[in-house]
C-alpha cells in the first residue's frame, strides 16, 4: 500500500531496526515459527529500513499492546512497516501464516481509501469512505493495525514538511478519529483527535490548552480523588456501583464550545465521572448520594430515564460543585443502558457523529469487533476457533460500497449491479443507461459489484427503460428501489401501450416454451384478474412475470390431464405404483423398464408428458402435446402410459434457436451468456443468411429444468443485435 500522504525519504539503513523492535515486549506475542523466521532475518544483519520515520514502530507497537492485539495482528502491523521484509517472507506466509497474509492484503486494501480521502474531502464528510474501509476489509483486525500506526505517525508528525503533516492529520480527523469512535476504541480516540487538531489549528489548540486550569496530569488525578470519594461515599449507602472516569480531552471541549456557543467557563463537563449500577432503582439513589455528597447545579440536570432522547439513549446527567469548587459532570445508569448505548440503537457514535438509524448488519459488524476488542474475562484467552466462526458468520456483508468515476462512495444491496448503480446515481441516469463500465472495462448491465469498484455509467441523449429489467429472472436489478423506478416509468404510459406490450411480453414467454395459444383462464383465476387485458398490462408493469404465467398454466395442463385406461400389454404383470425415487422419471403401472427421451419434442421437467411404449426400446417420453405422440396414440391408445417426472431430474437436453445481426464477438457474448446461466452446451453450428447479415445459431444444451431455460432465452435475447431465441 502506497502511503497518503507519503512520507520523507527512510532514515538511514540501520541493520538493528528489526532486532530493536523484536525487543519490545508486544513481540512476545508473536506465533513462534514466525519469530525465528524474523529473528533469523535480524541476525543474518539485514539493512531493512522501516516505511515510516524512526520511532514510529515502537509507538504503534505501544498502541497494539494497549489494545490486547494477539499474536497475528502484531506480526502483520510489523511486517506491513518492513516491506522489503514482508516481500522476502511472502512465501512464507503464504504457506504457513496465511491469516497473516490476509491481514496484510487488508492493509494494501486500505490503500484505495487513502487514495480517495483528497477527491472525497472537497465534497466533504468521509462516512463513505468508512464504510468502503469496513466492507473491503474481510479481517477486522486490520483496523486496528491502521489506528494504532497512524497515531504513531501523528506522534511523529513533527519531523515532517508542513503540506505532508497537514494532510496527515486531515486524514487522521475524516477518517481514523471517527473509525476508533465508531469502534469504542476510547484508548485511541481521543489522542487522534486531539493530535490532529493540533496541527490542524495550532493556534486555537493552544489557546483552550492554555485556559486549562490546569495540566492534564492534574486533572487526572482530580478525576481519581472524585472517584474514590464517590465510590466510598456510594458503599456507605449501600449502593453497589462501578465508577469510572477521565478528564475530556482539548478537541472535545473545542467541539462543545463550538455546539453549545458557550466559552470554556460554562462548560460544566471538563470533568466527568459515569457510574454504572444493576438497576432502575439503583440509578436513583446514587444520583441522591451525589447530590447529598457535592451541591448540584439545578439547571444542568437531564433525566433521560424518564424521558429517552429519540434514538432511546436512556441516562442521568447531572452537574454538581465538586471538590476544590471546580465544577464536575455525573452519568448515571445500568449496565444494561449502558450496553444499549455502547452497542445498541443508541450508541455512543450514531448521536454524536450525526448519523441515522443505521442499518443492521453494520451494526452487527461493529458490535463484532467491538467484542474482539474487549479483553478475555478473568484473563481466560479467546478460543481461536470461536473468532475464527464469528468471522465466518459475523462478517457477511449485504451492502456493496462502489465509486463513482470521481470517487464519491455509493452504497447498494449486496449483488447490485450497474443498473441498480445507475438508478441510485440519478432515475434519469438510469433510464437513460445503455451500457457500464467497472474499473475500465466495459461489463454487460447484469454484472455482479464488488465493494471497491470503480462504475462509469454509459447513457444516451434520450431513453427509456426495458421491460426486461423487471424480469427478476433475468438478473438485472437487485434493488427494490430501482425496480420500482423503472415500474413508476411504466405506469405513467398509457393503459392501451401497456396492454399491448403485455401481450407481446407474454406470448414471447409462451412462445418459447411451446404454450402460444393456450387458454389464460387459469392464470386469470389464479391471480383473481377479470380478463387477458388484465393480465398483459400486469405482465407489462412487471407485477406479474411471464414465467409465473407460464409456470401456471404448465401446472394446469399436467393437474387436468386424466389418467390413460391401461390395457392388457406384452409385459410383466402390473404392479402397483412405485412411490417416486430419486430418478429421472416415475412410470406408473410398470418398473424396471428402459426409459428415454423423445427426440421430436425434448420434453423438460415441469412440462406435462405422457410415456409411449415401444417395441423394444422401452417408454420415450414426449410433451403431451407432441404432434407425434398423438399420431402415435391414435393408431395404438393402449401403449400411452402415465409418467411424471422424478425427484432429482438434473440435465437434459433441449434445441435452442438464435437468430441475429452478425457482427464481431456474438458468438462470444452468447456463449458467455450460456456459461453464466450455468449452462452446458452439447453442440453448436450456425448458418449465415444469404445478404450475411443476419446468422443463425443451432444449439442443443443442457438444461436442468424449463424454467433455467427460460431465463436463459431472456438474456440471450436482450444481447444486442439479437432478434430472437426461442427452443426448437
Amino acid at each position: 500500500m502506497t502511503p497518503s500522504p507519503p512520507l520523507s525519504g527512510p532514515p538511514a539503513a540501520t541493520p538493528s531496526a528489526l532486532a530493536g523492535v523484536l525487543g519490545h515486549p508486544a513481540c512476545g506475542a508473536l506465533p513462534r515459527g514466525l519469530r525465528q523466521s524474523l529473528q533469523a532475518q535480524a541476525d543474518a544483519g539485514h539493512g531493512d529500513v522501516p516505511a515510516d520515520p524512526p520511532g514510529t514502530v515502537a509507538a504503534m507497537l505501544d498502541a497494539l499492546q494497549r489494545l490486547d492485539a494477539d499474536g497475528d495482528t502484531v506480526a502483520a502491523a510489523i511486517l506491513h512497516a518492513f516491506p522489503t521484509l514482508q516481500a522476502r517472507l511472502a512465501p512464507v506466509l503464504e504457506r504457513d501464516h496465511p491469516a497473516i497474509a490476509a491481514l496484510l492484503d487488508g492493509q494494501r486494501a486500505a490503500g484505495q481509501v487513502w487514495t480517495l480521502h483528497a477527491e472525497q474531502q472537497r465534497r466533504g464528510g468521509s462516512e463513505g469512505l468508512r464504510r468502503l474501509l469496513l466492507a473491503i476489509v474481510r479481517d477486522l483486525r486490520v483496523v486496528p493495525i491502521l489506528l494504532a500506526r497512524q497515531l504513531a505517525r501523528m506522534r511523529h508528525a513533527d519531523q515532517l514538511p508542513e503540506d505532508q503533516r497537514r494532510r496527515l492529520a486531515e486524514l487522521t480527523r475524516d477518517i481514523h478519529a471517527p473509525l476508533a469512535n465508531r469502534l469504542g476504541i476510547w484508548q485511541l480516540k481521543w489522542e487522534l483527535e486531539d493530535l490532529a487538531f493540533r496541527h490542524l489549528q495550532p493556534d486555537t489548540y493552544k489557546q483552550i490548552a492554555r485556559l486549562l486550569d490546569e495540566k492534564r496530569g492534574d486533572r487526572e488525578r482530580y478525576i481519581e480523588q472524585v472517584r474514590q470519594t464517590l465510590q466510598a461515599a456510594l458503599a456507605a449507602q449501600g449502593v453497589t456501583a462501578d465508577v469510572a472516569g477521565r478528564p475530556k480531552h482539548i478537541y472535545s471541549i473545542w467541539k462543545k464550545m463550538q455546539r453549545k456557543d458557550v466559552p470554556i467557563g460554562e462548560l460544566y463537563d471538563l470533568r466527568a465521572v459515569r457510574v454504572l449500577v444493576d438497576d432502575l432503582a439503583a440509578c436513583y439513589a446514587a444520583l441522591g448520594v451525589v447530590h447529598a455528597t457535592w451541591t448540584p447545579i439545578p439547571s444542568e440536570f437531564d433525566d433521560y430515564i424518564a424521558r429517552p432522547k429519540r434514538n432511546d439513549y436512556r441516562s442521568l446527567h447531572t452537574a454538581v460543585v465538586g471538590p476544590e469548587g471546580k465544577t464536575l459532570e455525573v452519568q448515571i445508569r445500568t449496565w444494561d443502558m449502558h450496553r444499549q448505548a455502547e452497542l445498541g440503537v443508541a450508541a455512543h457514535w450514531k448521536y454524536k457523529e450525526g448519523g441515522g438509524a443505521g442499518d443492521a448488519a453494520f451494526d452487527r459488524k461493529i458490535a463484532w469487533m467491538r467484542r474482539l476488542l474487549e479483553p478475555a474475562a478473568d484473563g481466560a484467552e479467546a478460543d481461536e476457533a470461536t473468532l475464527a466462526g464469528e468471522l465466518d458468520t459475523e462478517l457477511v456483508e449485504d451492502r456493496v460500497y462502489v465509486l463513482t468515476p470521481k470517487g464519491e462512495v455509493i452504497d447498494l444491496p449486496a449483488g447490485a449491479t450497474p443498473l441498480d448503480f445507475a438508478y441510485r446515481v440519478h432515475t434519469e441516469v438510469g433510464h437513460r443507461c445503455r451500457g457500464a463500465k467497472v474499473d475500465g472495462r466495459i461489463v454487460p448491465l447484469d454484472h455482479r459489484l464488488r465493494s471497491g469498484d470503480r462504475v462509469e455509467i454509459m447513457t444516451a441523449k434520450t431513453g427509456e427503460p426495458r421491460r426486461d429489467w423487471l424480469i427478476e429472472s433475468n438478473g438485472f436489478l437487485a434493488s427494490s428501489r430501482s425496480r420500482e423506478k423503472v415500474r413508476n416509468w411504466f405506469h405513467r404510459l398509457d393503459r392501451g401501450r401497456n396492454e399491448a406490450e403485455g401481450k407481446e411480453l407474454l406470448d414471447k414467454e409462451l412462445r418459447r416454451l411451446g404454450l402460444l395459444g393456450a387458454d389464460l383462464a387459469p392464470a386469470r383465476e389464479r391471480f383473481h384478474l377479470d380478463g387477458d387485458d388484465d393480465l398483459h398490462v400486469l405482465v407489462a408493469l412487471g407485477d406479474l412475470g411471464a414465467h409465473q404465467v407460464a409456470r401456471v398454466l404448465l401446472e394446469h395442463e399436467r393437474a387436468s390431464r386424466a389418467p390413460v385406461a391401461e390395457a392388457p400389454l406384452p409385459t410383466p404383470a402390473p404392479r402397483p405404483a412405485p412411490r417416486a425415487r430419486a430418478r429421472d422419471f416415475t412410470v406408473q403401472g410398470v418398473d424396471n423398464l428402459l426409459v428415454q427421451l423423445a427426440r421430436c419434442c425434448q420434453p423438460l421437467p415441469g412440462e406435462p408428458i405422457a410415456g409411449y411404449l415401444t417395441r423394444g426400446r422401452g417408454v420415450t417420453v414426449h410433451r403431451a402435446d407432441c404432434a407425434a405422440f398423438r399420431r402415435l396414440v391414435a393408431n395404438q391408445p393402449q401403449r400411452s402410459l402415465p409418467v411424471e417426472w422424478g425427484v432429482d431430474a438434473t440435465a437434459y437436453e433441449v434445441d435452442v434457436e438464435v437468430m441475429a445481426v452478425d457482427r464481431k464477438w456474438l458468438l462470444k457474448e452468447i456463449t458467455n451468456v450460456i456459461a453464466q446461466a450455468n449452462v452446458h452446451v452439447a453442440g453448436i453450428r450456425s448458418d449465415a443468411g444469404r445478404s450475411g447479415a443476419r446468422v443463425r445459431f443451432r444449439m442443443r444444451l443442457r438444461v436442468s429444468d424449463y424454467g433455467q431455460l427460460s431465463a436463459l432465452l431472456g438474456k440471450l435475447a436482450a444481447l444486442p443485435g439479437v432478434e430472437q431465441a426461442r427452443r426448437t
